[in-house]
């Protein structure tokens, strides 16, 4: 049954579940936004877990990478946006994350150990020329694919995750094998029949709509066809704009500030090192006694039957325990320590190599340290016009005058709705603050000053509000006839295709009743359920033929038009034929069972966390603009609204 699970990886969610996972492929081998710092902006976020715009980014381009190896041809977004691929991507992860979260606020949590022994079966992780793990190739490969070690190991704990809730759901139920018999009788029964195509010309053609259809047509489709209500702001940024010069920062700040900050910024001493650990004070000391003899430590650690924990170039903070932390850190030389009681056993450490920390200068600090107090310059001053702005307003001012002796600047927004799509349908880049707070004031109204985010403020005011509406008819006139003309021919089609089955159900021979509208019977004998019958009769027949009773007629819809036809004679499956495809059909039935199953699995869990994905924010990470994609009504559905 774990195979079962496993096939789901063919299916379409694998690209998102596994994109980011292929480890082999890890190993181996601009617009300007004046809401840019208005908060957090997230592509997907289930729970406390999210996806930012650079992570987004980051994944899409291992998948375009991926894709494009496979194929044989670079692809770009904009290809991968208009295939659909981005949205499917997108979807996936928004499943994939919800799940994750979710599973691990129910408890479903892999040990570390698993995690460590998985990273440390890939290939590319280890040195060729001493077999060992190597901690800097590791960071390097993973430098590479713009991960790191938190990420992968991350990636690699959902991973298991899924696969085990995955395989335990799949291994939990059985199909009965009498689903199978059934698939597989129903396979090799071959059916005798007649029928004919119904075409649109058979059926006629609806006239031009009168002025009196297409209202009447709009006020059925009133709820798709209304115009949102929209609104207008003018928005205050208290935020020093693109256009503003920076804040000067002077000589004697930066020198305060390296003062303060320059131990935390110089690189700290780094240590190569293998550590045994074993649970008993004596077999440490005869660890360290063979060690201090020149014994390889790999030899040592199989004597006493652990595992070596090998460390390259690891400061010492990345080190839990801090007892051994201070025991590797403490020897003055490369060599073995004495057994360090640890929280778990004791262990010894070998120290192979030291590399001393290097101090950092002022001059290499500057730049750092130059963003550093500009950003909280920044701050400052947007905190100085928001007071001045509030005095203002307390003197009753208006939004424009208080902005004005503040030094705050405005922007005008374009009409947005509610969701906060721009009226070509696109989504805008709003943060939720806004548009809460738009749609609560009424026309002219004017806000408070409101904190986005830590040093990040705003105040707005409604300029326009846009009430919804039903556009007028001839705003709409072209896009209604066409909607209504497609609707009326798929009406007078159908209305045909449910008279000439009706004949046949009244008895009528079937060449009489086709010949009535000069079509042609198509009568065949022996035809099975298989995929050279579909390419020579076509899909829409076979469904009929296969899904009436003998002596019955069908009528199916297609994408030509209408079969109508009659079952003419049924014809058993042969035993041992069905029998031998019994099991080729279990496995198939289970693997769509179990593709069914993990899929709902997925989907459930994302709603229970409320993982929720930001498409337009996705578009924004990758720099380009969602594709176009009209398409014309299905037969008998409404038009789309007009913006």
């Amino acid at each position: 049954m774990i195979t079962l699970f496993r096939n789901f990886s063919k299916s379409k969610w694998a690209v998102g579940l596994f994109a980011l996972i292929i480890l082999s492929f890890v190993v181996v081998g601009a617009q300007s936004d004046i809401f840019a710092n208005l908060g957090p902006r997230h592509v997907v976020s289930a729970g406390e877990r999210s996806v930012n715009a650079a992570r987004f980014r980051a994944d899409m381009e291992r998948v375009r990478a991926n894709i494009s190896e496979q194929s044989g041809k670079n692809a770009t977004f904009e290809e991968l946006a208009a295939q659909g691929y981005v949205n499917q991507f997108l979807e996936s992860q928004t499943m994939r994350m919800g799940f994750s979260a979710w599973a691990w606020n129910a408890g479903i949590r892999p040990g570390k150990d698993l995690i460590v022994a998985e990273i440390r079966k890939i290939p590319g992780f280890f040195n060729q020329i001493t077999g060992r793990f190597d901690e800097a190739q590791y960071q390097q490969a993973l430098s590479q694919q713009n991960m790191t070690p938190e990420m992968l190991e991350q990636e690699l704990r959902d991973q298991y995750t899924f696969q085990h809730f995955g395989s335990a759901l799949a291994a939990g139920v059985r199909l009965p094998k009498a689903y199978s018999a059934l698939m597989a009788a129903a396979s090799t029964e071959t059916r005798d029949g007649a029928w004919f195509n119904v075409t649109q010309a058979m059926a006629g053609t609806a006239k031009a709509p009168t002025d009196a259809q297409l209202t009447a047509f709009m006020k059925e489709n009133e709820a798709q066809l209304r115009m949102p209500e929209f609104r207008q702001v003018s928005l205050v940024l208290f935020t020093p704009g693109p256009n503003d010069a920076k804040p000067a920062i002077t000589e004697a700040q930066l020198r305060e500030r390296f003062e303060f900050r320059k131990d935390t910024m110089a690189q700290p001493e780094k240590r190569s090192f293998v550590l045994l650990t074993v649970p008993t004070l004596e077999a440490a000391r005869k660890v360290a006694g063979e060690l201090r003899a020149g014994k390889p430590a790999t030899e040592v650690a199989a004597g006493v039957r652990v595992q070596p924990a090998p460390y390259n170039n690891t400061p010492r903070t990345a080190l839990g325990d801090a007892k051994i932390a201070e025991a590797v850190f403490g020897l003055a030389a490369a060599g073995i320590t004495d057994p360090i009681q640890g929280t778990v056993g004791y262990t010894v450490a070998q120290v192979s190599a030291i590399q001393p920390g290097q101090a950092i200068t002022f001059e290499q600090a500057r730049p750092e340290l130059t963003r550093e107090l500009q950003v909280e310059a920044g701050k400052k001053i947007a905190y100085d016009r928001v007071k001045a702005f509030e005095d203002a307003r307390t003197q009753g001012k208006s939004i424009a005058d208080a902005a004005k002796a503040s030094g705050a600047r405005i922007a005008q927004l374009p009409p947005f709705t509610r969701q906060g799509q721009l009226p070509n349908g696109q989504p805008y880049n709003l943060p939720p603050a806004i548009l809460e707070t738009a749609y609560a004031l009424t026309k002219g109204g004017e806000s408070d000053v409101i904190t986005a985010s830590e040093g990040e403020y705003f105040a707005l005011r409604v300029d326009e509000v846009r009430e919804s509406k039903l556009p007028e008819l001839a705003e709409l006139r072209p896009m209604l006839a066409q909607a209504w003309t497609q609707r009326e021919n798929s009406r007078l089609l159908a209305q045909k295709a449910d008279e000439l089955s009706g004949r046949l159900r009244a008895g009528e021979d079937i060449n009489a009743v086709a010949a009535s509208v000069n079509a042609t019977v198509q009568v065949r004998t022996n035809v099975a359920s298989d995929r050279a019958s579909q390419e020579a009769n076509g899909v829409t027949a076979l469904r009929g033929l296969f899904s009436t009773a003998k002596g019955q007629p069908f009528s199916n819809a297609g994408d030509q038009g209408f079969v109508v036809g009659k079952v003419n004679a049924i014809h058993p499956a042969n035993a041992a034929n069905a029998a031998r495809l019994v099991a080729p059909i279990s496995q198939q039935m289970s693997e769509a069972w179990a593709n069914e199953a993990v899929e709902t699995a997925l989907r459930a869990a994302a709603a229970k966390i409320k993982a929720k994905s930001d498409l337009g924010e996705a578009y924004r990470a990758l720099g380009i603009d969602a594709p176009a994609t009209p398409a014309a009504p299905a037969a008998g559905a409404a038009p789309a609204p007009a913006q």
